[in-house]
């Protein structure tokens, strides 16, 4: 079978000129090419290259001002609108820990930016769009009324790219976790003896590294005190119970790049076809529920008692979101939120994969 020839950036863009309502991650899935090919195939044509120098990008967006962030993955979309504020720089790991935006950023991940303007009748829409080296979009910045327009334009020109051709080149990117191996004889008193040793929930992913786990290993192995499946319509389930009762929650989505959280109540919650939408004032989730091969409840302990998560998987085994009940450092755990994880329906273990 011969491999499929992709196209050139003159047939890009009249796909996207016959396709202008389709999605760029939609009309680059038909096209056969990555989202960021999509993007780079129009650069002179309102998208100008920007280099990713994520410290530097940070440092700059405040003064934007109100925007909306972006993250999202193949089948979570997570939007928040806020400023990028409480920065904390890093090469490896950099953080924003503002009131609405709140992101955890792996910058040696980031590969490509661009600059996008988009006319929409009268308007004109702005963005700055990330992606890794295989094409994928990391982490998307959108302009919003109050945005200060010439802030972003002097960050434009701060971050513009003597590169401005209309290609790049998508590279296949390794899996950090990789296929998951065999668990090794002993993982298992292992894994029950250092988890139960846990005072923080950052120490689990060191953990599942050390023992050569990935997380959904760990979930399905560690034994029902410490993780049980739920049924795949439980996330649903949380949702309308947390917006009934009022429970804050904390929403992680993220990709290889990037992971955002929401912390707070959700009210808005509306179910069209497949996805599952939270559509709240600065608050939007898009989740393709029937992606969700398997959900667990998953509990963990820490130096000021348990914390109890809601995670869900996809087909491929990597997790799609993760939910905790909203806490600070040095505080326990809502029991609102304990009693919810605890009660949504649980998979008689007999049946569970």
């Amino acid at each position: 079978m011969e491999a499929r020839v992709k196209p050139g950036p003159h047939e890009i863009r009249l796909a996207r000129a016959g396709n202008p309502k389709m999605r760029e991650r939609d009309l680059a899935a038909q096209l056969g090419i990555s989202e960021a090919e999509l993007v780079a195939a129009h650069c002179g044509d309102g998208v100008q290259r920007i280099e990713p120098r994520v410290n530097d990008l940070l440092a700059g967006l405040e003064a934007v001002g109100e925007v909306m962030a972006l993250t999202r993955n193949e089948s979570a979309v997570h939007e928040k609108i806020g400023i990028y504020d409480k920065v904390v720089t890093g090469d490896q790991n950099a953080m924003v820990l503002g009131e609405n935006i709140d992101l955890r950023i792996f910058p040696k991940i980031w590969a490509h930016g661009f600059a996008v303007e988009k006319r929409d009748g009268d308007e004109i829409r702005r963005s700055l769009q990330f992606f890794d080296a295989s094409g994928e979009a990391v982490h998307k910045v959108h302009l919003r009324p109050a945005s200060s327009l010439d802030a972003y334009q002097k960050l434009v020109a701060a971050l513009s790219s003597t590169d401005q051709s209309e290609s790049v080149a998508a590279e296949p990117v390794e899996d950090r976790e990789g296929p998951e191996s065999p668990p090794s004889a002993g993982a298992f008193d292992d894994l029950r003896e250092r988890w139960s040793k846990l005072t923080d929930v950052h120490q689990f992913f060191g953990m599942l590294r050390s023992l050569k786990l990935s997380r959904r290993q760990a979930v399905r192995m560690v034994g029902q005190d410490y993780a049980w499946q739920i049924d795949n319509d439980a996330v649903t389930a949380m949702f309308s119970h947390a917006a009934q009762g009022a429970i804050p929650i904390m929403c992680f989505v993220g990709n290889r790049g990037c992971i955002q959280i929401h912390s707070g109540p959700v009210q808005n919650i509306k179910a069209v076809g497949p996805w599952i939408n939270v559509l709240d004032e600065t608050f939007h989730l898009h989740l393709r529920a029937d992606h969700i091969a398997e959900a667990w409840a998953v509990r963990k302990p820490t130096k000021d008692g348990h914390v109890t998560s809601l995670e869900a998987y996809g087909a491929d085994g990597k997790m799609i979101i993760q939910f905790f009940g909203k806490r600070h450092e040095g505080q326990g755990e809502r029991d609102d939120w304990r009693f919810l994880a605890e009660n949504v329906p649980r998979i008689p273990r007999s049946t569970a994969a």
